[in-house]
């Protein structure tokens, strides 16, 4: 009878171990606190790091996790094959083999509550946008997308179309509805006619269309907390960008990525990324400046860089007292949109009223059929407001939220539900918050129906 052959230590991932200057309780420890943001409740020891030091195989669902600790501990990427693990499980912010994968499984209900709990990786490496181009494998999404056609300009003009549909969606209805809308689309139209004949210059658009879409996909997931998914998305539209010679694009999906470090507590790695938009950022208008420097100033406030965050808040104003009144390809960035970023500002910086009197200025001047943005600025309002003590205020915004919310489909409007719920649970004799919470009632009600 032979004895079964000994698995080989797994000297790549100890040496990684050594390198970090952790233990393996640390790493373990590391591990348990990213299983959350993967839907995972873990509970690894020591003993747990030893068996995969020893030539175990952590779960499949489990090594994106430890790759995702020992990238942040080491400050760089680490890949699998670099970890010992199966070349064949995803590194931090790795993605399915092509974009047409990613939408057909964002379009399956049954596959989307797994992409929506892939991890975001902190320590993801962006491409520059001059080493993006000409990398796009076509002969898969032949093989994936069928019978190759030839387009000319009138699909590019349908996909701008349907992107300016989609928008509209998610702003009336919420990402929740508009989300898979947008996947069906890419998975079914978009991507055989990103891989169509056509002339040099409608290829180009179609790849700039594309990455459009992509780019707004991404920016529904993050909206939606499906953080791993979103970051997946941003890759994607930077790789169409950089195939379609679209700078534009490619600076726009970067600040987004920046608004999702943000979102998550990554003060550094939110400057980084609003930096690499605005030096990637092409010669442009006042509204694009505006629209890069105050993601900048809310970097710097994050790292508490006082000085810097205010010099760039002064920027986006000078900047947006020059633009036009046109809504145009940088997301029609306003005085709503300034204020927000102000309000994030001093919010970061400890000036709680100057945060609240800011987000009411963006409130005052945000467009009213701009209900999803509203929505959220009302709820980080009303919470801030109760922070601050102001409780008969905060039930006031409360409402106002809920005026919103009855209509829409969104997680961070779920989110922010659940905070005006607790804040009814903790005051229950004051008579505005009673009657808050009677509302609330009949809300959560009618939406379970």
């Amino acid at each position: 009878m032979t004895a079964p052959r000994k698995r080989a230590p797994n000297q790549a991932l100890s040496a990684l171990i050594n390198e970090a200057g952790w233990t393996n309780g640390r790493l373990a420890r590391a591990v348990n606190r990213l299983g959350p943001a993967a839907r995972l409740d873990l509970s690894y020891d020591e003993s747990a790091v030893s068996y995969w030091r020893s030539g175990t195989l952590p779960r499949r669902r489990v090594q994106p996790l430890v790759l995702e600790a020992l990238s942040t501990a080491l400050g760089r990427p680490v890949t699998s094959a670099a970890a010992g693990f199966s070349t064949t499980a995803s590194g931090p912010g790795g993605t399915p083999d092509n974009l047409v994968d990613l939408v057909k499984d964002d379009m399956d209900p049954s596959r989307r509550g797994m992409l929506a709990a892939t991890l975001y990786s902190a320590a993801l490496a962006v491409p520059g946008f001059s080493e993006l181009g000409d990398r796009m494998d076509s002969s898969a999404i032949t093989e994936r997308a069928g019978r190759t056609v030839r387009i000319g300009a009138g699909e590019v003009t349908t996909v701008r179309t349907m992107t300016t549909r989609i928008a509209d969606i998610l702003d009336e209805l919420g990402a929740g509805h508009a989300r898979p809308m947008a996947a069906a689309f890419l998975a079914n139209t978009v991507m055989p006619w990103v891989n169509a004949e056509a002339t040099s210059a409608v290829k180009a658009g179609m790849l700039a269309a594309a990455s459009d879409l992509v780019y707004l996909t991404g920016w529904m997931a993050m909206y939606e907390k499906a953080h791993g998914l979103g970051q997946q998305y941003y890759l994607q539209a930077l790789q169409l960008a950089g195939d379609a010679g679209d700078q534009l694009t490619y600076c726009r999906t970067l600040r987004g990525m920046a608004l999702q470090a943000s979102n998550l507590g990554h003060g550094p790695k939110a400057l980084q990324l609003a930096d690499s938009a605005a030096e990637a950022a092409p010669a442009a208008g006042p509204r694009l400046t505006a629209f890069l420097r105050g993601q900048q100033a809310h970097g710097a406030a994050m790292v508490k860089d006082r000085r810097q965050a205010f010099a760039w808040l002064a920027e986006t104003e000078a900047a947006l007292s020059k633009a036009d009144g046109r809504n145009d390809a940088v997301g029609g960035y306003d005085q709503a949109a300034y204020f927000f970023h102000v309000s994030h500002v001093l919010a970061e910086l400890g000036d709680l009223p100057g945060s609240i009197k800011a987000m009411q200025q963006s409130n005052r001047s945000r467009p009213v059929n701009e209900r999803q943005g509203r929505l959220h600025a009302n709820g980080v309002l009303a919470t801030r407001q109760w922070q601050q003590g102001h409780v008969e205020a905060a039930a006031a915004t409360w409402d106002r939220f809920l005026d919103d919310y009855e209509a829409l489909s969104t997680v961070r409007g779920d989110e922010h539900f659940a905070t005006l719920r607790q804040h009814v649970r903790a005051k229950p004799a004051v008579r505005v918050v009673r009657q808050l919470g009677d509302r609330a009632g009949a809300v959560a009600q009618a939406k379970s129906v």
